[in-house]
């Protein structure tokens, strides 16, 4: 709990000359958690506690979400300072790296990556996906990247390069993925590299046009995956990113920070159905997803809680065979929402 952290926080304030804000987006294993727009209302309360400051501190977990949200976040945080810095410890994926781009200065660890922010679009039109064909509302994400990537392999290695085979090729991939889907690749596409460029030019500058564009080329396509992981010397060296090391001190102080919040957030525990119950009829769970925390606003707080439910079934097999008896566990959900728990 928060309670645990507060020495670490104070010291690094006073280190950064700066306020201290934390968030993370859980990744435990079946209870995994995204940048959403829902926390922006949070984020404001709990500016308006530090209040206008000089600096603000990002202390930055996640594996990414959604990407206007991150670029709300990045412009909200900049009407409470005149600087402002995200610290990784470990993943700031995705979405996360669009924050990072909209700092002035990003402080990593050894173990820290940024990440490509190349999105896979969800939405009920998608394909369906033939892994799980009992589920018709299962649906196969559409990476923006890998559109751009299928008429890449037409033009450059199969040198289709004639306008009405190419019309051709765009009215066949309209039959595996439903238009209103491709274009919302296509705008999603535009709208990244617009948000980078803006976010880039506060931390570079207006005048580093080209550097921008490379930056931005890099992260959207020429990675080449999106699980492509950047640590700290190619984000500093190669892209010319505003990139800080921790001296040895900040970094076991970061790390400490880090522990802590995995542990309470279990995020090297799968959620396991069967673990949670064990050898018990029923049990009730909460699991802490989401931490947003600072010495000034306190804790907030999403959660899941439920109650797990094991029942038998019977399954009759026909033809005078005795009914086979399978165990399944019904999951109740009871709360799934933010709370706040105010510093003592």
């Amino acid at each position: 709990m928060m309670e645990n952290r507060k020495d670490l926080y104070r010291w690094l304030e006073e280190k950064r000359k700066s306020k201290l804000l934390v968030y993370f987006t859980g990744d435990r294993r079946g209870m995994e958690s995204q940048i959403a727009t829902d926390v922006l209302e949070y984020f404001s309360e709990q500016l308006d506690k530090i209040g206008k400051v000089d600096k603000i501190s990002l202390f930055l977990y996640t594996r990414g979400g959604d990407t206007m949200a991150a670029w709300s976040l990045v412009n909200l945080i900049r009407q409470f300072c005149n600087t402002f810095e995200v610290i990784i410890p470990s993943k700031a994926r995705s979405s996360g790296t669009i924050i990072s781009l909209g700092a002035d200065n990003i402080m990593m660890t050894k173990q820290a990556t940024l990440g490509p922010i190349d999105p896979s679009l969800n939405s009920p039109l998608n394909p369906q996906n033939p892994q799980i064909p009992n589920n018709p509302q299962a649906r196969i994400p559409v990476s923006v990247e890998s559109i751009q990537g299928f008429f890449d392999l037409a033009k450059n290695e199969l040198n289709v390069n004639n306008e009405e085979n190419l019309k051709d090729i765009l009215l066949n991939l309209a039959g595996k993925v439903h238009p209103l889907v491709l274009g919302n690749v296509y705008r999603t596409r535009t709208q990244i590299q617009m948000v980078a460029r803006k976010l880039l030019r506060k931390q570079l500058g207006a005048d580093q046009s080209d550097k921008i564009d490379k930056i931005v080329s890099f992260l959207c396509s020429d990675s080449g995956s999106h699980d492509y992981a950047i640590y700290r010397n190619e984000a500093r060296d190669e892209l010319g990113l505003s990139i800080e090391k921790p001296d040895d001190e900040q970094y076991s102080k970061i790390k400490l920070v880090f522990d802590s919040i995995r542990d309470e957030l279990k995020l090297l525990e799968p959620f396991n159905h069967n673990l949670e119950l064990g050898s018990n009829p029923t049990a009730t769970y909460s699991c802490r997803r989401v931490l947003l925390e600072s010495l000034a606003g306190g804790t907030d707080v999403y959660v899941t809680e439920g109650t797990l439910v094991k029942t038998r079934q019977n399954i009759n097999q026909g033809q005078g065979l005795p009914p086979i008896q399978r165990t399944a566990i019904e999951n109740q959900l009871q709360f799934e929402g933010w709370k706040y728990e105010e510093n003592d």
